[in-house]
């Protein structure tokens, strides 16, 4: 049982990679083989419409570019389990999320009948991170990440998106132009929501690793 978590913040050790390393640690838990990414670390771009996956005859789900994420891409259409976490910059998804679903969609997409070409089953889990509260969330991204998580129930399996409200951006607000933002109440906030933040993701990546089954494309 194979558990792939791709890391798209840039941030190693911050947040969202805190979520995606406890939820390893709860696929762990299920006995599932985990791998674990940053994406900021490899080198790659999203869709160049080269239309090689396109082609008649050759391999489906499969991107022919060669760089980092072609890989990346067999590796997620292999896997029982797929959890993957972002940050929130300015309402959206970071760059490197939106470069990886472009090739993961288009590489399984038939320009036949635009059905799916990967009739596999992979779970997903999709947490993501911010800084808004959740009012805020809800009032504005709540629906927008809904329909980001739904691209990924292309991947055939349950998709779960967590989110996670009002982390902490920096140890020392005093240091950084962040005067409107309260770093007392921000710690205080972190101080107690971000373990059960934690305690969830651990949950999410044990339970999508024990109700996983898989075929591929």
């Amino acid at each position: 049982m194979k558990t792939l978590i791709l890391n798209a913040s840039p941030r190693k050790a911050g947040n969202t990679a805190k979520l995606l390393k406890s939820a390893a640690d709860g696929a762990r838990n299920a006995r599932a083989e985990v791998e674990y990414i940053d994406l900021y670390d490899l080198i790659f771009t999203g869709c160049r419409g080269c239309m090689l996956c396109k082609r008649k005859g050759v391999e489906r789900c499969h991107c022919y570019w060669k760089d980092d994420l072609s890989p990346i891409i067999d590796k997620i259409f292999r896997a029982d389990t797929l959890l993957i976490g972002t940050a929130i910059y300015l309402g959206r998804p970071t760059s490197r999320y939106f470069e990886l679903l472009e090739r993961l969609h288009f590489c399984s997409l038939s320009y036949d009948d635009y059905s799916n070409y990967f009739t596999g089953q992979v779970n997903v889990g999709m947490f993501v991170s911010m800084n808004a509260t959740k009012e805020f969330y809800d009032r504005l991204y709540k629906t927008k990440f809904e329909e980001y998580a739904k691209e990924l129930e292309m991947m055939g399996g349950k998709v779960i998106l967590y989110p996670c409200y009002d982390t902490l951006q920096v140890s020392d607000y005093s240091k950084f132009n962040m005067a409107s933002f309260d770093e007392n109440k921000k710690k205080f906030v972190h101080e107690k929501d971000f373990p059960k933040d934690l305690e969830n993701a651990y949950r999410i990546g044990r339970e999508l690793c024990k109700s996983c089954t898989s075929t591929y494309c």
